[in-house]
């Protein structure tokens, strides 16, 4: 069963598409499993026909979507030819007549479905599929950072475990490190945030005891990634690209960050942020 927090990227994705489309009504679901979706987000609906709607794959148009593993509309649902028709009761409850599903394909495997929906029998345009399709990336974009979120955190948790367990392990607990830190400011969940930023704690402090110091370092966020990326050997460039951000905001938060740490040079803001518990 999808967990409860990944309907907060599918929730913000049907906000956004009934603002950008003009469509009344948008819904959706995850896959339970290979074949089936279920219906747990509406914005819209006038009645609570559709939610809960089990689609299972190859039936209706969403689970035409859904088994095409692309775009499919109906000008008017009850009438149409191309689909079959379990699902006529919840639709016409709702009113619905015009329709399209979009599937949401993660590493060429459907994760799920978006609907938009008129409750007049006219045919859907390019700017409506348009932003049927850009709400779909969204959501797969989201899911697909959820998914490298996860297998990073169990990575790096056995690291914090076991940091010794195989030679250059030191290096293996510093990537996941850099990896994790550069996902934080792509994750929309509260609650995973602050579990990205638990573990990435954990692995600064996995090398022992922090060295003592004058004063305590504090570096914000976004100068403690690009530290990060300083010490994998990335050039301004490379951080910039790797985190979203433009080269002349990479430098900034740089020398920032080396005033912060008393360095002079980007080794020497590396070395200093390693002994102050900052970095692995």
């Amino acid at each position: 069963m999808p967990e409860p927090v990944d309907a907060v990227e599918m929730q913000a994705a049907l906000l956004r598409l009934r603002r950008t489309s003009g469509l009344p009504v948008v819904f959706g679901g995850l896959l339970s499993d290979a074949r089936h979706a279920r219906i747990a987000e509406l914005n819209g609906a006038q009645t609570s026909a559709l939610r809960g709607l089990v689609i299972s794959a190859g039936s209706g148009l969403g689970g035409k979507a859904i088994a095409l593993s692309r775009p499919c509309a109906v000008t008017d649902y009850a009438f149409s030819r191309h689909i079959s028709h379990e699902y006529d009761a919840a639709v016409a409850a709702e009113g619905l007549r015009s329709v399209v599903a979009v599937p949401v394909v993660v590493r060429r495997a459907v994760r799920g479905v978006l609907y938009g929906a008129l409750r007049t029998p006219v045919t859907l345009g390019d700017r409506t599929f348009d932003a049927m399709v850009a709400a779909a990336r969204d959501v797969e974009q989201s899911l697909a950072v959820r998914d490298e979120v996860r297998q990073l955190l169990a990575a790096g948790r056995a690291q914090v475990t076991d940091p010794d367990a195989a030679p250059g392990a030191w290096e293996d607990v510093r990537e996941a490190h850099r990896e994790l830190r550069a996902l934080v400011p792509r994750v929309v969940d509260p609650a995973l945030r602050d579990e990205l930023l638990e573990v990435c704690g954990r692995l600064a402090s996995a090398a022992g005891p922090k060295v003592p110091a004058a004063r305590e370092v504090r570096l914000a966020p976004r100068e403690l990634d690009v530290v990060a990326c300083v010490a994998a050997g990335a050039t301004n460039a490379a951080a910039a690209q790797r985190l979203g951000l433009r080269p002349e905001t990479v430098k900034g938060y740089l020398r920032s960050a080396m005033r912060k740490l008393g360095a002079h040079t980007r080794l020497e803001a590396v070395v200093a942020a390693r002994r102050a518990g900052l970095l692995p």
